[in-house]
């Protein structure tokens, strides 16, 4: 699915990024190259919107396997983020570390005004995502967070169509992401270093996939804070993932519905899809670009465009947001959404560990 998102991408991005052209691209570095996803900047065509300038990884064997499978110049590796600032002058950093990372790399870009985009989520707890924030204020940064599910036109048609009143008032949104398990999958030993490290990653597939339910929700439902959180993980394969949890489930509740978030590393297969019901009827993105809508006894299926130019690419839309473009305010990248996503986060491992509900204004 990613890349054929990608794929259609590049093709309608020729066309269409006119419409975004600027002078000169943004200059962006890379800091950590141990998360997978650091594959979509590696792999990305040059299309005149973004210069990588250059990769902090102190890594070296990592960084240079991976510049020279990508058919990149080993000259851009920098062995820490403070050569790499300095000699380069990024107008942007896009982090593709740990999330316990995230906080430092805030913390070396912001008094420079460098603006940050993190993968997901924002932060490993609430005390790190505190300080990101108070940086990003203070020293006036744009602070993004990236999912893969912010690309899919699915999920903005939901929102559009329930902003439209097309199946009244949300009464259960329920979001199913994972996949076999990390080790399953094959992901790089350095990638598996930290996402099962509880310090590091913050905890399992509660913070791995639970991110995704936690921000569309959030999303969907305007941003407002929810009353509770409620949440259970269990360890179904401890000899594999002695550390952390491998499936976890995240009652969401808000006034007048709720949101239940179906985090696990034990799907047969992997998946992304949402489900939203209301008073008059249901919306569901079984994928990406299928859009699936339910009245009565009534049922439509939609086959979508991918994204245009410059939303359906996290690199592209960084360009944009630099160059005034668009406005992430109240986004599924904005700093505001993902504030209360990490707050989530943190009840429900609050929850899952006391065996409780937790309330919004517990300490």
């Amino acid at each position: 699915m990613i890349r054929l998102i990608f794929k259609i991408f590049f093709i309608l991005g020729i066309v269409t990024s006119s419409v975004f052209a600027q002078d000169k691209p943004v200059k962006i570095a890379i800091a950590g190259m141990t998360h997978g996803h650091v594959g979509w900047i590696l792999r990305r065509a040059d299309i005149g919107d973004v210069e990588v300038v250059g990769f902090a990884e102190p890594n070296k064997e990592l960084a240079m396997r991976l510049l020279k499978n990508s058919k990149l110049s080993a000259d851009l590796w920098y062995e820490n983020l403070d050569d790499l600032l300095e000699k380069t002058k990024p107008q942007a950093v896009c982090a593709f570390g740990s999330i316990y990372e995230h906080l430092e790399v805030v913390e070396k870009c912001a008094p420079l005004g460098i603006d940050v985009m993190v993968e997901k989520p924002l932060a490993v707890n609430m005390k790190h995502a505190s300080k990101m924030f108070a940086l990003a204020k203070k020293h006036d940064i744009n602070l993004l967070t990236n999912y893969e599910t912010s690309w899919y036109a699915s999920n903005h048609k939901i929102n559009d169509l329930l902003n439209q009143g097309e199946i009244g008032d949300i009464r259960k949104i329920v979001i199913h992401d994972g996949h076999q398990g990390p080790i399953e999958i094959g992901c790089s030993k350095e990638f598996l270093g930290w996402l099962t490290d509880p310090m590091l990653n913050g905890g399992g597939a509660i913070i791995d996939f639970g991110c995704y339910g936690a921000n569309l929700s959030t999303w969907l439902m305007g941003n407002q804070k929810p009353i509770s959180v409620t949440a259970l993980t269990q360890q179904i394969k401890p000899n594999m993932y002695p550390l952390v949890d491998d499936e976890a489930t995240i009652v969401i509740e808000y006034p007048g519905s709720q949101t239940i978030v179906q985090a696990s590393w034990n799907w047969p297969y992997s998946r992304k899809d949402i489900e939203v019901y209301g008073q008059d009827g249901a919306l569901f993105g079984p994928d990406g670009t299928t859009l699936v809508k339910r009245t009565g006894k009534k049922e439509t299926r939609e086959t979508l465009p991918a994204r245009p130019y410059p939303y359906a690419d996290p690199f592209a839309y960084l360009a944009a947001v630099l160059n005034g473009q668009i406005d992430p305010a109240k986004g599924l990248y904005s700093l505001e959404n993902n504030m209360i996503v990490v707050e989530i986060l943190s009840k429900a491992i609050q929850s899952a560990k006391e065996g409780r509900k937790v309330y919004f204004e517990d300490q």
